[in-house]
């Protein structure tokens, strides 16, 4: 009998030491992270305008903050071979071994001209130094109430954008990307 028993045992071990039992299956995401990195679009009839972009470290993503001084705007933000400037179509250099074009129907100007969101350089518009997926973050432009933000990136990794009201009668684009499949 107890030879019987150390025999299931031991099979028991080997099975579970090989991972056919126990484990999570091999469809588990990373931190469940099921984003994907396909374009992701969205329409609505605001331009408000843009007061501040900011960025933060998380332990799955990186993430990227548009702040606006209204409801959400209309964005697309996708994987791109180049990030073009708008109006000039000039290429905007971006370190990373991807690209993220993010387009947002959303001036840096209010209806008078007068800048709502003005950055000390705009080849780096926050600082991503340590950062691990993020690269750089450079505006590329804004035009006829279009704003495009270069997004360079490590890889080309899962990425997910949602907008969030506020704070008073702001909103809030946020565009995460992980740090792996």
């Amino acid at each position: 009998m107890t030879g019987k028993l150390s025999a299931t045992l031991a099979a028991l071990a080997l099975t579970a030491g090989l991972g056919l039992a126990g484990g999570p299956p091999a469809s588990a995401a990373y931190c469940g992270i099921t984003w994907g990195s396909l374009a992701k679009v969205a329409y609505t009839s605001s331009t408000s305008p843009i007061a501040n972009v900011r960025s933060g470290r998380h332990d799955c993503f990186d993430r990227l903050v548009i702040d606006t001084k209204g409801p959400a705007s209309a964005y697309r933000v996708t994987y791109v071979n180049e990030v073009l400037g708008i109006g000039s179509g000039a290429i905007v250099p971006l370190r990373g071994g991807a690209r993220i074009s993010v387009n947002v129907i959303a001036p840096i100007y209010d209806a008078s001209g007068h800048a709502t969101y003005s950055p000390a350089n705009q080849s780096e518009l926050v600082n991503v130094a340590g950062y691990s997926t993020f690269r750089q973050v450079a505006l590329a432009g804004s035009y006829e109430a279009r704003t495009r933000i270069g997004l360079g990136v490590r890889a080309r990794l899962p990425m997910r954008v949602f907008v969030v009201p506020g704070p008073g009668t702001g909103s809030r684009m946020v565009i995460d990307v992980a740090h792996r499949w």
